[in-house]
């Protein structure tokens, strides 16, 4: 049994990981608040943005722009992979992680190269170990999202893709569907999927001047920027949500570990305070016998 100072010394160690656990849960949920804000007002947005360039797509037979070509020969896939830059936000990011590597061995096993465009450290880190290529790395941006970060990727993307450096480019990110809820997500960038395979957008007609080759110019590459930034924010709510129940799940458990350490405490006391009454009461019992 241990002694009465080891388990203090416990029990003080368990209580100042609460304290930090606690402290980590609070400032998870204040960011979450504020990025739930933002996805929330972003999301439709994007969505309805995305339904107006499939159907566009879909009237322009992929005519007047590189972004709407849909190359013949797919060998290349490109996948913009987005993580956290930090850890302790339970399984977000192996979930990322895995989703990103079992959609990449579904394009090699079709005879398909793989490479890599990786927004922060963990899923930089996780791609590293593997034989896939990291064409670019982006860390430290998760904490202050700005639309000048999706204006980069969107650049790095459209040229591999117009460059034929990629045939086919998927964003992997987590959907933030509630606080308790969110899901590894592996959605299609490039090429732009028509309304007529994507019904969202379908039997929607468009005025639109001026001519076409100048509308899709301005409006693709603003559409992989939505898209990308969209993808950043749903990241970023959904990581500050796993983190809080992470952390609340830690802070739970710390009380646990404290309750069980006290009641050894108590017991191992109590151990001491009878052995003690023992040998009184059985050097008193040898006095007697003298």
């Amino acid at each position: 049994m241990p002694s009465l100072k080891d388990v203090k010394l416990q029990i003080a160690g368990v209580k100042k990981t609460k304290q930090i656990t606690r402290a980590m849960e609070m400032v998870a949920s204040a960011g979450l608040r504020g990025a739930q804000q933002r996805i929330e007002r972003f999301r439709p947005y994007a969505n309805k943005f995305n339904s107006m360039l499939s159907d566009l797509a879909a009237r322009t037979e992929g005519a007047g722009h590189a972004l709407l070509e849909n190359h013949d020969n797919k060998k290349n896939v490109l996948i913009l992979l987005i993580t956290s830059d930090r850890g302790l936000c339970g399984a977000f990011n192996v979930n990322l992680i895995n989703a990103a590597l079992k959609l990449a061995k579904e394009k090699e096993s079709e005879g398909k190269s793989v490479s890599f465009i990786c927004v922060g450290r963990k899923g930089r880190d996780a791609v590293r170990k593997t034989s896939y290529q990291i064409l670019s790395a982006m860390t430290d941006v998760m904490g202050s999202l700005n639309f000048h970060v999706a204006v980069q990727l969107g650049n790095t993307v459209s040229h591999c893709y117009t460059e034929y450096n990629a045939d086919e480019v998927y964003l992997v990110y987590s959907e933030f569907v509630s606080m308790s809820r969110q899901v590894a997500t592996s959605m299609p960038l490039l090429p732009i999927v028509p309304s007529g395979e994507n019904s969202e957008g379908s039997g929607v007609e468009y005025i639109y001047e001026p001519n076409v080759s100048v509308l899709l110019a301005e409006l693709l590459p603003r559409y992989l920027n939505v898209q990308i930034y969209r993808g950043l924010l749903d990241n970023f709510a959904s990581e500050n949500a796993a983190r809080m129940f992470a952390m609340n799940n830690a802070t739970n458990n710390c009380d646990e570990m404290i309750g069980s350490l006290t009641l050894l405490f108590n017991k191992t006391r109590q151990a001491a305070i009878t052995n003690d009454l023992m040998d009184i009461v059985g050097g008193a019992n040898a006095l007697q016998s003298q």
